[in-house]
């Protein structure tokens, strides 16, 4: 994953929407690492994501906000930054995306519209003002890697991106093929590197037992993978994200 903030046609941020922050941010820190905090410098006192000695790479919005429909699930929103916001927002919609959030200033820090592309991700687009994005030595551990769509037409839906970049191909991105099960629509997945997949697992499988309230729903698989090269880590809310040994390609 690209280190530069703002680096057009990449993903640059993301948001972890949850309806119990206390309890994500200890499932994170616990399995990745991750440290949660208040940004004093943010005149809205978000809570920023750090990793690897306090590089930004997310924040976290409380879904109990009534700026957030009743009902909504917890969810990453990725973001994907773009030279010209509007521009690319009409191109998207003109090949099929669904528009869900329309244009808008978020402050002096950028301008974003939120959209579901045609194989029925979501995605919002950023076009960096004065904040660029996550920002992190390559190299690093606990930080983003790859993004990966796992979909039923992995093609044309990277046809699509390649329609709404003006045909820049991806540099850290996957479109991979996969059958979605009835009512469960596809979705962007981060990829993170780490030290050791089997340290992480064993501590998801420990706070399992240890914590059948809490942390018991939490997940570690290795999807279709004998040789456990990637490891599937879901929070008890069912936030996702997919592990690599840090290091690997």
């Amino acid at each position: 994953m690209t280190a530069r903030p703002g680096s057009s046609n990449e993903f640059c941020w993301m948001d972890l929407k949850t309806r119990d922050l206390p309890g994500t941010a200890a499932f994170f820190a616990d399995t990745l690492g991750w440290r949660f905090a208040v940004d004093e410098e943010d005149w809205r006192r978000a809570v920023k994501i750090t990793a690897d000695g306090g590089h930004r790479i997310g924040g976290v919005s409380d879904l109990a906000h009534p700026v957030y429909p009743p009902g909504t699930p917890a969810h990453i929103a990725f973001y994907l930054a773009v030279d010209d916001l509007d521009r690319r927002t009409a191109t998207a919609v003109a090949h099929g995306a669904r528009l869900v959030v329309p244009p808008f200033d978020a402050g002096d820090q950028g301008r974003m519209a939120t959209l579901v592309d045609p194989a029925g991700a979501a995605v919002s687009l950023w076009q960096p003002h004065r904040f660029g994005g996550w920002e992190f030595p390559p190299g690093s551990s606990g930080t983003p890697h790859r993004m990966v769509l796992a979909c039923e037409q992995p093609d044309r839906a990277r046809e699509f991106y390649r329609e709404i970049t003006g045909g820049t191909a991806f540099a850290r991105a996957d479109f991979t093929t996969a059958v979605t099960t009835p009512g469960a629509a596809p979705q962007w997945e981060l990829v993170v590197g780490v030290d050791d997949l089997a340290t992480v697992a064993a501590r998801v499988h420990e706070a399992a037992r240890a914590r059948a309230g809490d942390h018991g729903r939490a997940r570690a698989v290795w999807p279709n993978d004998p040789d456990r090269s990637v490891l599937r880590l879901t929070s008890p809310e069912g936030l996702t994200v997919r592990l690599i040994q840090h290091g690997a390609q």
